[in-house]
């Protein structure tokens, strides 16, 4: 099995054995005020859009239906059943299907999807966050009953038969609005610049046909963190939080780009964080631009090189941003911080991988970041000029940090007497004032 932490800081909470379905989830409690050090920030490209409705006959409407997913079929299963019911989220779904029932057009169920996927995002927020009434007899720090409602109402989308036209494209375009809005994605708010800005990512729960009990302690820290404000050495911070699914298609399909494209530019911290090592914190220090291919949750795998829209750009090594040696250094009472450096490498020149404990060697090819090979693998920390698609062309697993970076700030710098050039620009260039070279845009 695959290491579980992503290159920006990851953890792994010590789970609390519990009876039935609450065994083998790992729960935990974080303070309202908290102090957290801000380092670097990190990642991608991107964004996608929907489509618009159109009419059509029945018969045009039924061949859009599809049977469940992999995951919507564990669903049927005993426990998903019983952690719906003891956390009150098993209403959730019939609730949905019938407001789906309602829409007349594409426009009013895409109206439905958002509002019923937000809803359950902030559901599961308070209920983590201990506002509200409790309902069931699941602990508050579960993250389950999200990720198994999440799987209800899209089963229930796949289902549906709609009184209008839907092709394959919109249902799918539905689907993806469902996935955004019940995983946060719709939900970060940013405040005024007095404040400072944290993006934190976490996962869905995995290995569920190993044991469909299964949480996941990154998910749950996402919930548990989203919204809150906490005091630093910098002043407050806002944290908000999102959570992937553990799908090598979604990966290969930009999720995360979309996902955190328009954020990236305007954070003062990104990082994010996976299940990994028990009893410690390790921040990862380089991922590397390899699959394993370990299955997901739709028992599917993938191996080869992390797939980018221009290959030649591709660095085989990216490095975390985050002050990893004070992380490493700091008080954290029973769970120490370690600064990761392992990887799995091919040398250059050479056929077989090797584990080296100190980070790769010049000119080696990625097997693995000290994330492992998996899907937190593809999450690192980075800085907000790779946001808006910048890689250093020749200091590359080094990318340029915020401060350095002048693309952070969406221009470059006064050249010959030039003006500043938008970032959005396809030609544009940023000075990386950090190695002395220029920046191209991937």
């Amino acid at each position: 099995m695959p290491h579980g932490v992503a290159s920006g800081g990851a953890a792994i909470l010590r789970p609390t054995v519990l009876s039935n379905v609450e065994r083998a989830h790992v729960t935990h409690q974080f303070p309202a005020i908290t102090r957290l050090g801000l380092g670097g920030v990190a990642l991608l490209l991107v964004l996608a859009g929907s489509a618009l409705p159109a009419v059509a006959s029945p018969a045009d409407t039924a061949r859009s239906t599809a049977p469940p997913t992999v995951e919507e079929q564990r669903l049927d299963r005993a426990v998903p059943q019983e952690i719906l019911r003891r956390s009150g989220f098993d209403a959730l779904a019939p609730r949905f299907a019938h407001a789906l029932e309602g829409a007349r057009g594409y426009a009013q169920a895409e109206r439905v999807v958002n509002r019923h996927g937000s809803a359950l995002w902030r559901r599961a927020v308070d209920r983590a966050q201990g506002r509200g009434a409790a309902t069931g007899d699941l602990s508050r720090g579960d993250d389950r009953p999200l990720y198994w409602a999440r799987l209800a109402l899209s089963r229930e989308l796949r289902a549906w038969t709609p009184r209008f036209a839907l092709d394959d494209q919109r249902r799918k375009a539905l689907h993806t609005a469902l996935e955004t809005s019940s995983r946060g994605q719709q939900d970060i708010r940013h405040p005024g610049r007095q404040v400072k800005r944290v993006l934190v990512t976490g996962f869905d729960p995995f290995t569920l046909d190993r044991d469909v009990r299964i949480g996941n302690p990154s998910g749950a820290s996402a919930l548990a963190m989203d919204g809150t404000l906490v005091r630093t050495a910098e002043g407050p911070a806002r944290i908000e939080a999102v959570v992937f699914p553990v799908r090598w298609t979604d990966f290969a399909e930009g999720a995360v780009e979309r996902a955190l494209a328009r954020q990236l530019p305007h954070l003062d911290l990104f990082t994010t964080i996976s299940q990994g090592r028990q009893g410690r914190f390790d921040v990862e220090r380089t991922n590397g631009a390899w699959r394993g291919g370990f299955p997901d949750n739709e028992n599917l795998a993938r191996t080869g090189t992390v797939p980018v829209t221009d290959p030649a750009s591709q660095p085989q090594w990216t490095s975390t941003t985050l002050p990893y040696r004070q992380l490493a250094e700091a008080e954290t009472g029973p769970f120490p911080v370690y600064d990761n450096t392992q990887v799995t490498e091919i040398p250059a020149g050479a056929t077989q991988p090797v584990t080296r404990p100190d980070g790769p060697t010049p000119g080696s090819t990625a097997r693995a970041g000290g994330g492992g090979d998996y899907l937190s693998n593809r999450s690192p920390t980075g800085p907000p000029c790779s946001a808006t698609g910048w890689a250093c062309r020749s200091c590359r697993a080094a990318i340029c940090t915020r401060r350095s970076c002048s693309s952070a700030r969406g221009t470059r710098t006064r050249r010959r007497g030039r003006s500043p050039t938008p970032a959005s620009s396809a030609t544009a260039r940023t000075s990386c004032a950090r190695y002395g070279r220029w920046c191209r845009r991937r």
